[in-house]
């Protein structure tokens, strides 16, 4: 059998440099045909030329042009921008595209993906969040496949292998809390970037962290569960796991709950989401029960919490609101990262642009576009309001 042609968008991110570790462990089962990366030229090309890929895309100009020169005796042909993007996920050789771009950017090349019939292993989750109505039109008329690769989803999508739709009752999205858990809410104000930063069980991007921190991470896992899954807002429960060894569960309608264990290494669900509907022996790291005295379980703390109220408020109002919530969150953490807003102030910017929001209930991809635009830009106009 010839090996699997994938296609990783984000390549130099968190998931896309584990995906390639992935690919090393079974060079007889995956193929690289194309990868792409941002500002982190000369890592780019080190995978470029570790990999030899047909293809890379470049989505700043200086990157392109240092790649081109960089791989210019080498076999692969460098592309650019959005436009390189949809090109190499759209080819007829590409059996697997790994959507792991992080924020908004990665929509357009998802969507044109799952328009050409492929399996996308989706670990953008904005796009799920901010188009899943387009992304399911497209499902039903394409008849492409979506694998998550969010342990949670994937834990899901595990569970949830050979099980009616009808039988389930609901579903369990366990978070282990981030690094303020247990910080009283009173020393809040003294949160630095590096505090937020530091998660106690995963090792991820800048992004990601601080949204583990604020607990939007979770919120826009709800909304991407719902589509996912088919299921309304109040059958998608979250939990606080701290232990981060369950990863998610589902609930029957006969009174059983399934779930899926494991230690967390995301190497585990990247690999399931390109071998599925396989599994692989691999070395990946094992559970080891005699280390495991307990396994605890807490509710969600609203008010530490409360960009996951507000991910929960945007799913039940529908329509464009997710495109807002995730917008202005992409801008809030930007600016919490770039030290010109405090944590605290998260919460705030995105609360605004949603109440300032007229909600379009069908937005195409170019009303998205541009409500994404608008959030960002009244994100802008409130921060000096929110230090």
């Amino acid at each position: 059998m010839q090996p699997k042609q994938i296609v990783i968008l984000g390549s130099t991110g968190s998931i896309g440099t584990q995906a390639l570790e992935v690919v090393r462990a079974f060079p007889d089962k995956l193929d690289v045909f194309a990868i792409s990366g941002n500002s982190n030229v000369d890592l780019l090309t080190r995978q470029a030329l570790e990999f030899e890929p047909p293809y890379v895309v470049a989505t700043t100009k200086s990157a392109y042009q240092t790649l081109s020169a960089a791989l210019e005796s080498t076999g692969s042909t460098v592309l650019f921008g959005q436009e390189g993007l949809c090109d190499v996920a759209v080819m007829a050789e590409v059996d697997v595209v790994l959507a792991a771009l992080v924020g908004f950017a990665g929509l357009r090349s998802t969507l044109a993906a799952l328009e050409e019939g492929k399996v996308v292993a989706v670990a953008n989750k904005e796009a799920l969040v901010a188009a899943g109505h387009l992304v399911e039109d497209i499902l039903l008329r394409r008849g492409g496949r979506v694998v998550p690769v969010d342990s949670e989803h994937s834990a899901i999508h595990q569970c949830l292998v050979g099980e009616p739709q009808n039988s389930v009752e609901s579903i369990i999205l366990t978070a282990s809390g981030g690094p303020f858990r247990d910080r009283p809410i009173e020393k809040f104000s003294s949160i630095r970037i590096e505090d937020a930063l530091a998660h106690p069980n995963w090792s991820m991007g800048s992004k990601i962290s601080i949204d583990s921190a604020t607990m939007m991470n979770k919120g826009l896992e709800v909304i991407e569960a719902h589509w996912l899954f088919h299921l309304p807002p109040e059958k998608i429960d979250v939990v606080v796991h701290r232990q981060s060894i369950i990863h998610s569960m589902v609930n029957f309608v006969d009174g059983s709950t399934k779930a899926q264990l494991g230690v967390p290494d995301m190497k585990v669900p990247i690999q399931y989401a390109l071998s599925y509907p396989n599994r692989w022996a691999s070395a990946n790291a094992r559970l080891d029960w005699s280390t495991i005295p307990t396994l605890d379980f807490e509710p969600i703390d609203n008010q530490r919490f409360p960009c996951l109220g507000l991910a929960y408020e945007a799913l039940r109002q529908g329509g464009s609101l997710p495109a807002v919530l995730n917008a202005a969150n992409e801008y809030a953490v930007s600016a919490f990262l770039q030290g010109a807003i405090h944590y605290t102030a998260i919460p705030s910017v995105i609360e605004q642009a949603m109440l300032r929001h007229d909600i379009v209930r069908s937005p195409s991809l170019d009303d998205l576009i541009e409500i994404d635009t608008w959030a960002r830009s009244i994100s802008e106009q409130k921060r000096q309001g929110t230090h």
